[in-house]
């Protein structure tokens, strides 16, 4: 949670909701799971980057989870986990940031609502992978059936557009610090508090920089109205890894991915709450 003030009686009622212990315990085991997502992805970029192959986004992360003997579990613990951040969130939007003028305070409350799509999304893929046990899905990927549907293709190019802005402001926050905010650092000691910052720096603009390309791809199928144009991270990664340098720029991009998975547990350490 932030240092908003929160003088409404329902302002007071979130607050609780957000403060109960049992919330804070699965939003940070939310956190750990969400930067072994994108660890994962790092080691499937760094396989494709070799020429190894693999599904290397976040429904292919998930079915390499899913495919050992306990992962069913974990995912489970997973979509628990995530669910708990998107309630998290969707609280702060409703209630937080009181304390602020109202153009910052509509930014961070828009943010809070990006991000609890994103949590969303990626909880809803868990439960789909963990209830078919990893297997490979079946159903049309969502960007063909739009682009079947009248009007499709400017609900995928406004999605990927939303994609591109999102990533883009996951970048500034890494290059700004603007993710300090969620951290609360005190008695972490200067050398750790350094330490996370770097991290925090790197991972957040890696995870940008990763994400522009897949939005980037869906903005292209939009426009070129194409149902088989390749979307998602995955076909964003394997079209870099043609390219004479691809290689060398997704194995940066794979190390990027790693520390903010390193950056997720210290965050979910000194979760600001």
């Amino acid at each position: 949670m932030t240092d908003d003030t929160v003088s409404e009686p329902g302002g007071v009622a979130a607050q609780r909701v957000v403060d109960h212990p049992v919330l804070d315990v699965l939003a940070r085991v939310g956190l750990v799971a969400y930067g072994l997502v994108h660890l994962l992805i790092a080691v499937l970029a760094v396989r494709i980057a070799l020429g190894a192959g693999g599904q290397a986004d976040k429904a292919g992360a998930l079915q390499a989870v899913a495919a050992t003997g306990a992962g069913r579990v974990v995912l489970w613990l997973v979509v628990g986990g995530l669910v708990a951040l998107v309630a998290e969130r969707l609280v702060q939007a409703a209630f937080g940031h009181r304390g602020l003028p109202w153009v910052p305070r509509l930014r961070r409350t828009a943010v809070d609502l990006a991000e609890a799509v994103v949590y969303a999304l990626l909880a809803k893929t868990a439960a789909d992978v963990a209830a078919d046990g990893g297997a490979e899905p079946s159903s049309t990927p969502l960007p063909s059936l739009l682009l079947g549907q009248p009007g499709g293709r400017f609900l995928l190019g406004a999605a990927g557009l939303g994609v591109v802005a999102v990533a883009g402001y996951a970048a500034y926050r890494g290059i700004s610090g603007a993710f300090r905010r969620d951290l609360d650092l005190r008695g972490a000691g200067l050398r750790r508090s350094l330490l996370v910052m770097r991290l925090g720096r790197v991972g957040w603009t890696a995870l940008g920089s990763a994400y522009v390309l897949s939005g980037g791809l869906l903005v292209i199928a939009a426009v070129q109205h194409d149902p088989a144009q390749p979307t998602g991270l995955d076909a964003a990664l394997k079209g870099l890894s043609r390219h004479a340098v691809g290689p060398a720029v997704l194995i940066v991009l794979a190390a990027g991915l790693a520390v903010f998975a390193v950056y997720t547990l210290f965050h979910a350490r000194h979760r600001a709450g």
